[in-house]
């Protein structure tokens, strides 16, 4: 059987993958086996985080909502508690964006959370 080399397929899959090291320094960019692990470095880095990503947002969220409710004399617990309970349905996003720019509304939702936190007497 002939011998196959497969050049083209070989640079084109080569070039590609120079491409996607585009920007890194020295040999990482130009030498086809470091830009190769630095590629799938730097791609197993991207799959992380964009987990970690949805992570710090949801923490950065609790941390601003908690210290919104703690101006009104709750803790972050009580609050979501207390909305759980009224079955008010807003997510920590929204939340956060409230205690931000919307306080009247939020406050709202404090009292209303109080309310709904307070156990039944007997």
């Amino acid at each position: 059987m002939p011998r196959v080399k497969g050049g083209p397929q070989t640079r084109q899959r080569r070039k590609k993958r120079l491409k996607l090291a585009k920007g890194q320094f020295g040999g990482k960019s130009k030498l086809f086996r470091t830009a190769t692990e630095s590629v799938n470095k730097g791609q197993a880095y991207a799959y992380t985080g964009r987990k970690q990503r949805k992570r710090n947002f949801r923490q950065l969220w609790v941390t601003r909502i908690n210290a919104a409710v703690r101006a009104h004399g709750v803790t972050y617990s009580q609050f979501i508690n207390g909305l759980n309970k009224a079955k008010v349905l807003i997510n920590r996003k929204m939340l956060s964006e409230m205690a931000i720019h919307d306080a009247q509304g939020f406050a709202h939702l404090v009292t209303l959370a109080k309310v709904e936190a307070q156990p039944a007497a007997a």
